[in-house]
């Protein structure tokens, strides 16, 4: 394509000359370089530097900001508009912009959401990469819908944040707190004034417990005068005990508010939502029994029952195919409640909801819902505590005496001779069950390979485990032909890392599946939930508590 100039003499012969100039030559004349001043965040301010100029297309633009900034996320653009005092509009073409232009990167939250899976807790050593290897793929979870009013992203927190209450109230504090660090005189709370702080402490409660216990009440009232010392009562022995029966009265109130508006975790409670044999308000109460945060999720608005059936029909067929793992994620996150439903409502065998819903029954997948259930990473911060507390372990399982010192001497021998670390986290485990004063094997079964089918048959008649299956004259120094879990006498998982991933995973299957602790191993399993996974850690029994203390006592 040529672009045609005529160019006229001012001589007296009048010649008129004509130029044929490529256009790509002149479009590349006129292309001068620009630069724009780009806001990425709040005290995040970059510089873009285009060659070329501002390009012509609003997507070519999105697409070198993308790449330029590394941004994943879907993002638009705003400009700062000159005319209107510097405010930011929406860029919807690129003439809008000149050089030395200020823009402004909105990330778009996208359909689904989803949490960076991170240790949450301080490790003293680190997560070797035979077990975490395994979740590389994993390492973005996807979530339930964000439509889902009831769902929460995270566990009670360590210090409880006090919310801001209305502009008033928070002027009547204000001036109570000077008061009382003045001359210690507390504030007289009017009605009003206590109705709001109420409000906003249970509408805070809320997104953390739907059943809170004593425990939390108090922490809440604590934390109330702690920020706020003009609201402590002078008659209370704690300064607070009015505040926390006070909670207590209004999170009733609260939760038959929610029950009557249909709120599914509340309402499943409702005498009508029953079965005509359990027709008593404290028969089978549905409920967070282990420091669940979504125990009984709400479907995604727009979803019933007949099309969240559709999406597991769907994710049967997507289970088939082959490279199909993002598709797999997204169903799964999107049924979560339908099928967490399912699980409280019908209780089912794991047979039958293996059959039902074979994409649980993967390793990446049990870990995605344990973070969808309980709003906390599974592996990564089972072996981080587990790493963690190794040491000190071992020195307390060693300073035990008698007939169970005996028992652990073989283990902690070759605890000391190898240094896998998937073995040594095995050696800590099968010490800390002994310990306990249960017996390793009822938790991990370890079978020869050549007795196949004999360890078939047993593995048939247990009701849940870890198998071991070693190659014949081989231990525990050499690692084993194949490790999974087996539940009701149905093989669940195999081909798995290591024994202490195994036990983890056993766990996530535990708490996806509404199942109790074995009783021949409760004192282990409360170790699980509550020393390495660190949920309801208030509520120890005296063994736990002790073993607890003693680990603590290093740190």
């Amino acid at each position: 394509m040529y672009i045609i100039y005529f160019v006229m003499t001012l001589n007296s012969d009048q010649h008129c000359l004509t130029l044929y100039v490529p256009f790509s030559q002149i479009v590349m004349a006129s292309s001068k370089p620009a630069r724009l001043r780009v806001i990425l965040g709040e005290s995040n301010t970059e510089k873009l530097t285009l060659p070329n100029g501002i390009p012509d297309s609003l997507d070519e633009l999105l697409r070198k900001v993308k790449d330029t900034f590394g941004l994943k996320t879907n993002v638009r653009l705003q400009y700062m508009d000159k005319d209107f005092g510097n405010d930011f509009f929406n860029l919807t073409s690129t003439s809008d912009l000149e050089d030395l232009g200020t823009v402004k990167v909105i990330q778009e939250k996208p359909i689904q959401t989803f949490v960076d899976v991170v240790e949450t807790a301080p490790s003293s050593s680190t997560v070797h990469s035979d077990d975490s290897s395994s979740l590389s793929s994993n390492d973005t979870i996807i979530l339930s819908s964000p439509e889902s009013l009831s769902s929460r992203t995270q566990q009670w927190p360590a210090n409880f944040p006090i919310p801001i209450f209305s502009y008033d109230t928070e002027r009547q504090l204000e001036k109570g707190n000077s008061e009382y660090q003045a001359n210690k005189k507390m504030l007289t709370v009017t009605s009003r004034m206590k109705t709001d702080i109420l409000n906003r402490l249970i509408e805070e409660i809320y997104q953390y417990r739907a059943y809170p216990e004593d425990a939390h009440f108090c922490v809440v009232a604590e934390a109330l005068v702690k920020k706020h010392p003009c609201l402590k009562e002078p008659g209370s022995f704690n300064g607070c005990y009015g505040w926390k029966q006070r909670l207590k009265y209004k999170m009733g109130n609260y939760r038959t508010l929610l029950k009557s508006q249909g709120c599914p975790e509340l309402s499943v409670n409702s005498l009508k939502s029953k079965a005509s044999i359990s027709v008593f308000p404290a028969a089978k109460i549905k409920k967070p029994r282990r420091a669940e945060a979504n125990f009984y999720p709400s479907f995604p608005l727009g979803e019933t029952q007949e099309s969240m059936e559709k999406e597991r029909i769907e994710l049967l067929t997507a289970i088939k195919r082959r490279n199909n793992d993002r598709v797999i994620a997204d169903k799964m996150a999107r049924t979560f409640a339908y099928r967490r439903q399912e699980v409280e409502n019908e209780e089912p065998g794991i047979e039958d909801f293996k059959d039902r819903w074979p994409a649980l029954f993967q390793q990446k997948e049990i870990n995605a819902e344990f973070q969808r259930l309980m709003a906390l990473p599974l592996e990564q911060t089972f072996l981080a505590q587990l790493d963690r507390h190794s040491s000190q372990l071992i020195k307390v399982i060693q300073a035990k005496g008698g007939a169970t010192r005996a028992k652990m001497a073989a283990i902690m021998r070759t605890y000391d001779e190898v240094e896998d670390i998937g073995i040594r986290r095995e050696c800590v485990l099968k010490g800390l069950i002994t310990f306990l004063g249960e017996d390793a094997k009822d938790l991990i079964k370890e079978y020869c390979g050549s007795s196949g089918d004999d360890a078939q048959m047993e593995l048939k008649q247990l009701t849940m485990a870890v198998f071991v299956i070693r190659k014949e004259g081989e231990g525990l120094k050499e690692p084993p032909e194949d490790i999974g879990i087996v539940i009701e006498g149905v093989e669940v998982l195999h081909d798995l890392t290591s024994v202490a991933s195994a036990c983890a995973l056993l766990l996530g299957l535990i708490y996806s599946l509404n199942l109790a602790y074995p009783k021949a191993l409760r004192f282990t399993f409360e170790v699980f939930q509550k020393i390495f996974m660190q949920l309801e850690q208030h509520k120890m029994s005296p063994k736990v508590q002790n073993l607890f203390g003693k680990l603590q006592t290093s740190q």
